[in-house]
Formats: C-alpha cells, structure tokens, sequence
C-alpha cells in the first residue's frame, strides 16, 4: 500500500489515504497500452466510407465509340475507372473495423495506465467535488488553483449530473465515471483527478 494525499478543492492537504499497489503501482508495459488503445481506436470507427465500383456507377451500357478506324483508343465502356466520373479500383466499402482483447489483457491496461500517471506524480485525489448547480466558471477555478489546463476527472457511478453539465463546456477537462474510464482517456490526459469516493469503485471494477 501506498500513502496518498488527499486535498479539497483549494488544492489544500486534508488527510492521508493509503491506494492500492494493484492498481497504482503495477509496473507499465507500452506494448499492452499501445494494444488496448489501439482497439479502442478501431472500435470508434464507423466504417461508413464507400466507393462505387464500374458496376455500379450511372451508365456504361453502350461502347463510347466503335472498335476500330477512329484514330482513338479502344473503349467498352464509359464506367471504366480509368474515364472521369467511373467506378473506383479498390475503393472503401462500409465494414467493421471493432475487434476484441481478453478481459483480463483490459483490466492490467488500466491498472497500467493509472499507474503510469501516478509514477509521473500527475495524479490528485480529491475529498470531494460538491456542485450545487452547474457553474462552469466555479469548476475553472477550482482548476486554476490547481494550475490544470487539461485534465480527467473520475467520478463515482451515480448522481453527478451538476458536475458533468460544469465540466461540458470547458476546453480540455473531462468527466467520466468509473465504469466509463478507459485506457485512451487517461493517457489523453496529462493531468487525473481522482474523486475519494470512487476509489473502492475502482477497485471493485479491476481487482475482480
């Protein structure tokens, strides 16, 4: 176990807490991030793009001009992709591009990843982060006192409704609750702020 600092959100000291070695302190291997987050990267794509092949273009029924004694090129066909306006050689179709890793190779990825940030010293805890009504200036500020421009914040899964519509609007943060955080999120973001509450949460999702 190792022992943490947990601060408000004037960035002040408050107490101590001891995080979990399995989850901050496993030792980083790039190889299975660059894996995890390439996947997540394959699977947000929609794989929309299409072409249309001479078979499928408008016309190219008739030949353009007879075989022989025109002084031009041979020509079957107006579709042909060598003409302007055919069909396309080898073009995209729509596809799925998503694929799967093991559960377990997903879980050490993200115990990697907060690892990672928590050896650069780029991770805060934070005791709590109450918002009465959605203010996305008064979150700006709590940032500024902790000299943050980007950063992803964790939140416990449930009602943190005034927080998320706080932080929507603000260039370069991020909320996410737990069962949303994700490998490419974390290394998006040079800055994580953990919320106290949503450690044993944390826990529960990857220690299992």
């Amino acid at each position: 176990m190792s022992v943490c600092d947990v601060v408000n959100t004037s960035a002040e000291k408050v107490a101590e807490i001891e995080v979990n070695d399995n989850l901050f302190g496993v030792e980083v291997d790039t190889g299975i991030l660059h894996e995890v987050v390439c996947m997540q990267r394959a699977n947000r794509r929609q794989g929309t793009a299409s072409t249309k092949t001479r078979g499928e273009v408008r016309g190219g029924g008739a030949k353009p001009w007879r075989q022989k004694g025109t002084g031009r090129a041979r020509a079957g066909s107006n579709s042909s992709p060598i003409w302007r306006g055919g069909g396309t050689t080898f073009g995209p179709k729509p596809r799925d591009y998503s694929y799967s890793l093991p559960k377990k190779v997903r879980r050490l990825a993200l115990r990697m990843a907060l690892s990672a940030r928590m050896s650069e010293g780029n991770v805060v805890i934070l005791d709590q982060f109450a918002m009465d009504a959605p203010k996305t200036k008064e979150f700006v500020d709590v940032m500024k006192s902790f000299d943050f421009d980007r950063c992803l914040i964790v939140t416990e899964n449930g009602n943190t409704a005034n927080l998320q519509l706080s932080v929507r609007n603000a260039v370069g943060f991020k909320l996410l609750p737990v069962a949303g955080l994700n490998v490419y999120d974390i290394l998006k973001y040079p800055k994580l702020m953990v919320i106290q509450s949503s450690l044993e949460q944390l826990e529960t999702r990857l220690m299992v």
